[in-house]
């Protein structure tokens, strides 16, 4: 996210009207297939454009759109890749969803631009890892903004079943890059498949002590359950090693509809693995006015 951050800046200065440098670092097909194209351009320039042009945007909505997504699903398929790891397959995610559209369009002169590719590989792969995850989903019921919870599967499964429909009723050459969302779903999804039979390297466990994580998210949005004919509710709350050993201070949210309270809950040092916290008076109420409580369970991740 902070390349893209980066280059996004870097766009802003040079303009998103700068023909030229979307061609030189857009993915364009043309440059390897079309001789009075690609003559135009080194073997360097055609190599870095295969990577370039997924840290490129066309302009803000579709910055914020592509950063969105990835900031909603990267953070879980980093952790469980690792940090090394997650950027190469990030990388390769990128790659092979270019190499998609390249195929589909062998002979285009339109340049290729955006994270999407990239990003859509790590949709296939939490589609994989993190099925019954829930994501807080917008749904508008003709002005009025629906917020519901949606299991991952059926979220990511229809937003892949809408490319496939797209791709099969666009053009080759049209705007968007169906294909390539197509391409780098599926490589996200068989590369998480696979990526218990790589062997890690030492390497990786030497950095790793650096790139793990010493805080999880400020707020963190808690699904909960309740007993039959009980009014407190139970939930999860996910803090770090460290955060167990130090304490610290979380934002709580639970979506009710339209409703969706925050709480502030404070972790005591010392806390170990299960320890359930007690949020008195934040269950469920009766209409006399007597309240449940409300038990998090921590999660500690990151153990070392």
């Amino acid at each position: 996210m902070a390349i893209n951050f980066l280059v996004f800046i870097l766009q802003i200065q040079v303009g998103f009207n700068n023909e030229a440098f979307f061609y030189t670092f857009g993915l364009v097909p043309a440059k390897y297939t079309v001789h009075e194209m690609s003559r135009y351009f080194s073997l360097a320039n055609q190599l870095i454009s295969i990577f370039s042009y997924m840290f490129l945007h066309g302009g803000f909505l579709h910055f914020i759109g592509n950063m969105w997504s990835l900031y909603i699903f990267g953070d879980n398929v980093e952790e469980h890749f690792g940090s090394l790891r997650f950027l190469g397959f990030y990388l390769i995610c990128g790659a092979i969803s270019g190499f998609f559209h390249f195929v589909l369009n062998p002979t285009s002169s339109m340049p290729t631009i955006g994270a999407s590719g990239a990003i859509a590989g790590v949709m296939g792969a939490y589609f994989l890892l993190f099925p019954k995850s829930r994501i807080l989903t917008l749904i508008p019921i003709i002005i009025i903004p629906w917020f519901v919870e949606i299991p991952a599967f059926i979220f990511l499964g229809i937003w892949f079943l809408m490319q496939i429909l797209n791709a099969a009723g666009s053009g080759a050459g049209a705007g968007i890059a169906w294909w390539a969302h197509i391409g780098g779903f599926a490589t996200g999804f068989l590369m998480a498949k696979f990526n218990t039979k790589i062997p890690e390297t030492g390497l990786k466990k030497k950095i790793s002590q650096y790139t793990v994580r010493k805080s999880t998210p400020k707020l963190q949005m808690i699904a909960t359950t309740n007993e039959a004919d009980s009014l407190d509710l139970f939930g999860n709350i996910e803090i770090t090693t460290i955060e167990s050993i130090t304490g610290a201070h979380k934002f709580v949210t639970i979506p009710w509809g339209f409703y969706k309270p925050l709480y502030k809950v404070r972790i005591p040092s010392g806390v170990k693995q299960g320890t359930k916290l007690k949020l008195k008076g934040m269950g469920k109420s009766t209409t006399s006015g007597f309240k449940g409580d409300m038990y998090l369970s921590v999660n500690i991740k990151n153990t070392i």
